[in-house]
Order: C-alpha cells, then structure tokens, then sequence
C-alpha cells in the first residue's frame, strides 16, 4: 500500500512540475510576443475568447492566462468585457491537456522515450544561451509530463485492487455531487485542473473508476480552477475582483449546466462513439470536456457585454480615477507595472493639461484649488508606485521604458507648478500682441490632450512638434520688437516685463507639453527623441 502511495503522490507531482516547467519555460522563450498577442487580438469579446484559447492552449495553463489577464484589466490594458472573452477562452483552451493525454499519454507508452526528453532540456536549461535555455526548460517539462502518466497509470491499477472507486454512487444527484466535490478538491490541493483532469483520464483508462463518476470529476476540476483566479484577485483592484469573479461565475454556470445535461451529453457522447469512430474511454472523456465548456462559451459569449455589465454593476469602481489602476499585484510583472504607470501619468497630464487650458481661455478666473490638490495627490501617488517598480537586470527596452518614465514625471511636476496662472498673464491677457501666443498655446494643450487621451490621429506628436516651434520662433520674434515699442514710448516698461514674462510662460508650457508628449505618446514603448529646436534655460523655468 505505501509503494502505491508513494507511485500515485510521485506520479502526480511528476505531472504538476511537467507542467510547471513546460509552462514558464514556453512563457519565458516566447518572451513578451504572448502578452502582446493577448492585447492586440482582443478588439472584440469573440476576438479576445480566441486570443484566451490560443494562449491557454499554448502555454496548458489556464491558470496562467487568467491571473496574466488580471493584471491587464489591473493595468488597463485591457477592457473588462474584452478580460471576459479572454476568461471564456481560457477555460476551452485548457481542454486540449485532456487530448493530449488521452490521445498520446495514455495510448502509448511514451515514459521511456520522454526521458531522453528531460535529459536534452536540462542540458540545454544548463549550456544554452538566451531564450534556448526556456526553451530547455520546457522541453524537460514537456517529457517530465509523460512520466507522470506513466506513474500515475501504474498507481492508478494497483489502486483498483485496493480500492472499488466503482462501487461509489455514480449516478443520480447525490453520485454526481460526491463527483464533482472530489474533483473541486482534487484542483484545489493540485492548484492545477489540468492534473486533475490528467489524474481523472487515467483512473478511468485503468478502469478504476465508471465514465459517469469521471464526467463529475472533470465538471468539479473545471469549478475548482477558479480558485487560482480568486486567490490572485484578493487584495487587488476592482478590475481584478471582477476578472475573477467573471470567471468563477462562468465556470460554476457552465458546470451547472453540464450536469443538468449529463444525460445529453452521454447519448452526444455515445453517438459519436457510434457514427463519428470516437474512442471510448479517455478520448470520449476529453470530448466530453470540451463539449461542455464549448456550450457554456455559445450561452455565454454572445452575451459577453452585458455579463460584464452586470458583474461591473455589482463591484463598482471605488477609489479616484486617475490612479484605480495602480494594483500593487502588477508589481510582479515589471513591464505591466510600467504600462499602468505610462497610463496613469498620461490621464493625470491630460488633466493637468486641459485645467491649463482653460487657465488660458480665462487667466483672471480664481484657480481650482481642489482640483490642483487632487492632481497632485494622483501625482504623487504615481511616483510611489513607480519607485516600488522592482529592477529587471539588463532589459534594455524596459530600462529605456522607466527613464522614459522618469522625464514625463518631471515635465509632469513642473507643469502642475504652472495651474496657478502668474500675475503677468493676468494683467496682459487682453493685450493685442498676446493674442497670437495665447491662440497657439491653446490649440498646443487641446492637441496634447487629445492625444494623450488617444483621440487624435497617429501624426498628432510630430503636429505638436510643430505647433511648439512656432511658439518658440514667435517668441523670439516679439521679443525685440516689443522691446523697441516700449522705448519709442509706445508702453510701460512694467507693462512691456509682464507682457514678454507671459509669452515666455506660455513658451514653457508649451515646450513641456511637448516633452510629454514624446515620452508618453505611442505608448511610450520607444525611447524619445531629443528636442529638436528650443529648450527652455533655468533662466526661462524661474518665470
């Protein structure tokens, strides 16, 4: 009985670290083209429900994918209804496990030959270099995997001379239920359903256990992932509690209707066995699987939108807005952790941006006091996230990212500085000679905003860019000939100081608008270009 103990225990824990490595080897060579395939091919709920089963069947992890989609929704990569197709992908794409095991691990005995596997990837984890070395470390996953089975199908008929798992309850509600609670249990303490599902496949290939009692197992093991994603979700944004709670309420609905329809799904399972030459036993286990996930997704996706509605109306966003995405949980994934910030800082200089133009329609208006305080919080609050950043060695296109990061902080203070307008602007505000100034300045903060916010054309930096010189060869242009008309006697000289002290303000709101807009525009994935015609001096910053 030990020796069976120890062959069952061993055999699936040779699977779950199979999976782990095969796991976080395939998500380290891929490096970031995974998470950018999951943000970019997910326009639509039915375009995110295919990016969610790609990836999921890619990297066997279900898991995975929901706890990455956590974070996306946490850093707002990701809209929520787009995060619920992506969930509803997930919990398909994790069937293909159930395939691979009942098509290749349990028809052939590939343990023997796996090892060669394990051998070659842990060489290449060791003498490889670069992205090999994950890729190593997958393929030692991938051949650690078949061994499992194997150990585990010898476990698995040594244990049906011990015990008659048969004799259980297997039909009626009370059968299905002990099922599905072993099942919810068995992913629980596995914190995997894939092995679970692999555990459940190979009792019944074995014959330990009937195909009723195994359909059960497989509902429970669906039910029973979720508990990852709600693990990962406690403690975190209301993004993240509503990923979450999306994805228990899906697979827990989805496992409801499969056993009301367990009769359907055994005579769908039978006929196909009849008319389509699927095999009985572990391959009608797998189809059984997918089958009933498949009917959650038809019953569900169409009607992604307004699921999401209903669960975003029962979690409803709290905290201030411009930094709800700040979740410490994205601290474990420094490059999402750095997209969250590029996302607060661009809403919190949009705002900052649109209070300074309104500043210019009216400078003589009393300043927003409460909402100077509130950007100034959101500021603030940015930068200490920020400095909880952790390092990443020598990533060089997230080392460009956070200095990146740095300037648009800086050009962001110094422009929160400047939302009290100065004396001079007010007093000059309705001189002729300002007007052409102050209608650039305006049209430069509107352009800044918009697209910052993403409402402008792709072209909008380099219009910007353009704007903000005419600021510049204006100034300089005024400068000496105001000068001139204050010594013909044409105005005072405290006149003349404020009027050019005024130009020059709007000169450096406009060159740090600029500023921010090459930092944080295009997503901020490429480093900025240098300034190519004016920089305001210490001098000019001091006025």
């Amino acid at each position: 009985m030990t020796a069976l103990i120890f062959k069952l225990v061993g055999g699936i824990g040779l699977f779950l670290m199979g999976m782990v490595l095969m796991t976080d080897g395939l998500k380290a060579f891929a490096g970031d083209s995974l998470r950018r395939a999951l943000v970019r091919f997910t326009g639509t709920p039915w375009k995110a429900f295919g990016s969610g089963t790609l990836v999921t069947a890619l990297v066997q992890s279900s898991s995975a994918t929901t706890v990455t989609v956590i974070g996306f929704v946490s850093a707002g990569l990701l809209s929520f209804p787009q995060a619920v197709g992506v969930v509803m992908g997930a919990s398909l794409g994790t069937t293909s496990t159930g395939w691979v095991v009942a098509g290749l691990g349990l028809k052939v005995s590939v343990g023997f030959y796996a090892l060669p596997l394990v051998g070659i990837g842990a060489f290449m984890r060791l003498l490889a270099r670069g992205r090999w070395r994950s890729f190593g470390m997958a393929l030692a996953g991938f051949g650690l995997i078949f061994i499992g089975i194997e150990t585990l199908q010898e476990a698995m008929r040594g244990l049906s001379g011990v015990l008659n798992l048969s004799a259980l309850p297997a039909g009626g509600l009370v059968g299905h239920l002990l099922a599905m609670i072993l099942g919810i249990v068995l992913t629980v303490v596995m914190q995997s359903s894939s092995a679970a599902v692999a555990t459940t496949l190979t009792a019944l290939h074995t014959g330990t256990i009937s195909f009723e009692q195994a359909a059960s197992l497989v509902i429970g093991a669906a039910i029973g992932t979720t508990v990852t994603g709600a693990l990962a979700a406690i403690g975190g944004s209301v993004p993240a509690k509503r990923t979450a709670l999306a994805h228990v309420s899906f697979n827990l609905a989805t496992g409801i209707i499969a056993v009301g329809l367990l009769p359907l799904f055994l005579r769908g399972i039978v006929w196909a066995q009849h008319h389509l030459g699927l095999d009985p036993g572990a391959m009608s286990l797998a189809a059984f699987h997918t089958s009933f996930i498949a009917v959650g997704v038809l019953i569900f996706l169409p009607f992604a939108t307004r699921f999401a509605g209903l669960i975003e109306r029962a979690l409803p966003d709290e905290g201030p807005e411009l930094t709800r995405h700040l979740d410490d949980t994205l601290l474990q994934t420094p490059a999402v952790a750095l997209e969250a910030t590029r996302r607060a800082l661009a809403g919190t200089a949009g705002q900052v941006l649109d209070s300074l133009h309104a500043t210019l329609g009216d400078p003589r208006k009393e300043p927003d006091e409460a909402g100077i305080e509130e950007l100034r919080r959101a500021l603030e609050q940015i930068q200490q996230f920020f400095a909880r950043v952790p390092g990443y060695g020598d990533h060089e296109p997230l080392s460009q990212i956070r200095v990146s990061q740095m300037h648009a902080i800086d050009h962001l203070a110094r422009l929160h500085k400047r939302l009290n307008p100065p004396a001079s602007l007010r007093h000059v505000f309705d001189d002729p000679r300002l007007l052409p100034a102050l209608k650039l300045g305006r049209e430069i903060l509107a352009l800044g905003s918009a697209g910052l916010g993403g409402r402008e054309t792709p072209d909008w930096r380099t219009r910007l860019d353009t704007m903000a010189d005419e600021l510049a060869e204006l100034r300089r242009q005024q400068r000496p000939t105001i000068l001139e008309g204050t010594a013909a006697g044409a105005a005072s000289p405290a006149h003349t100081l404020e009027l050019l002290d005024a130009i020059r303000w709007l000169d450096v709101v406009a060159y740090h608008t600029r500023r921010l807009a090459n930092y944080l525009g295009d997503n901020g994935s490429a480093p900025a270009a240098p300034p190519t015609a004016h920089e305001p001096n210490d001098a000019d910053e001091e006025n």
